[in-house]
């Protein structure tokens, strides 16, 4: 969530074990809904699914940003 917080999603709303967050493009209005679960390690489908959500187009490129965040 960290990593996601930096790139500027907020959390909207927590549904049991998983958190919504939410971003808006300050410039062209796109809002963009990603769903992470809490508490776990996250295994690399649901990560891929993260990064899918955020709208990454090439998912090693997106991890290694991650990486970097972190």
């Amino acid at each position: 969530m960290n990593a996601l917080t930096e790139m500027g999603y907020q959390p909207v709303d927590r549904a049991g074990s998983h958190l919504k967050l939410r971003y808006i493009h300050p410039e062209t209005g796109e809002v963009r809904n990603v769903t992470i679960p809490m508490g776990k390690e996250i295994s690399g489908d649901t990560l891929r699914s993260i990064a899918t959500q955020c709208g990454a187009n090439d998912f090693q490129s997106w991890c290694d940003w991650i990486d970097e965040i972190l």
